[in-house]
């Protein structure tokens, strides 16, 4: 059995107990919740489909939520408990326990990609985001190509991202799921949009073709939402 066929049994036995979305509920306690997803699971398709969209959110997204609540309520981490996902995020730095950045990472990053994708996506930027983009990169095509060889070449798992700086954006990638907020980030911004270029993302449906799917993901970016996000 070669590794494409043994992720698709894995992923079709994860679907097949996955029968709803749980939206919540099983999860471990603590501070930290899993929100459904703001769309219904097979309304990207046929870009994303949606058993991955119902693993990749009722599978792994809640591993984040229930792993980060078991690692906050450690009693060297219990000051993490009392903050909200943005601020421990943003607190995050080399001194940080693995289980908190990773899982911290993990549920932030997943969050804010549901919210910045839908079904009414697709087109282009419009107003001051669609100026700074061209500004920065010298037109839209421009930019899809260089955010394309920045999503392909993040070498292993991790996430691409379209960040803010003050009224200028730039792309930049994280390993893992850092991410732009946390302290430790190479390079800092308010992340404006991003995606997840975890295998767990896309094998499913494109293998191991990550350039097919960077470029199905132009179809379902939510250009309104990443618009107020700048």
């Amino acid at each position: 059995m070669n590794r494409a066929q043994f992720l698709k049994i894995a992923f079709a036995g994860s679907a097949v107990l996955t029968t709803t979305r749980s939206f919540g509920f099983g999860q471990a306690e603590g501070p930290f919740k899993l929100a459904p997803l703001p769309f219904d699971a097979g309304a990207l398709e046929p870009h994303i489909d949606k058993a991955t969209m119902e693993i990749h959110h009722d599978k792994h997204h809640k591993a984040y939520v229930d792993n980060l609540n078991k690692a906050v309520a450690m009693p060297e981490n219990a000051a993490m408990a009392k903050m909200s996902i943005d601020e421990l995020v943003k607190s995050i730095d080399a001194k940080t326990p693995a289980a908190v950045r990773n899982n911290a990472g993990g549920h932030w990053n997943h969050t804010f990609f549901w919210n910045t994708i839908g079904p009414k996506g697709g087109g282009m930027p419009k107003g001051a985001l669609a100026e700074a983009i061209n500004k920065k990169f010298g037109s839209f095509d421009a930019f899809k190509t260089e955010w394309g060889k920045a999503a392909t070449t993040r070498f292993g798992s991790g996430w691409v991202w379209l960040i803010k700086n003050g009224n200028e954006v730039d792309i930049t990638t994280t390993p893992n799921q850092d991410n732009p907020l946390m302290a430790l980030a190479e390079k800092k911004g308010t992340p404006l949009m991003g995606l997840d270029v975890w295998e767990h993302a896309y094998y499913l449906k494109y293998q191991n073709k990550r350039p097919d799917y960077v470029a199905a993901a132009w179809n379902v970016y939510d250009w309104d939402k990443i618009g107020k996000n700048f």
